[in-house]
């Protein structure tokens, strides 16, 4: 599984961040970015980040 994020519709909210800190954080421009791999143990908190993102800008797949 992997994880993109459509930095262009970010708005910076970090709720990403707090949900799966593993895959996500907020790069040195407030905007977020995949910074780590989805794994087998936290694939269901990326999956929650991607369905809880306001902007729907986040994107876990194969």
């Amino acid at each position: 599984m992997k994880a993109t994020i459509d930095r262009d519709g970010c708005i910076g909210c970090g709720l990403c961040c707090d949900i799966c800190p593993e895959v996500f954080r907020l790069a040195d421009d407030n905007l977020a970015e995949v910074y780590g791999p989805v794994t087998d143990k936290n694939i269901s908190a990326a999956q929650e980040a991607e369905q809880s993102c306001p902007v729907s800008v986040i994107q876990v797949k194969e």
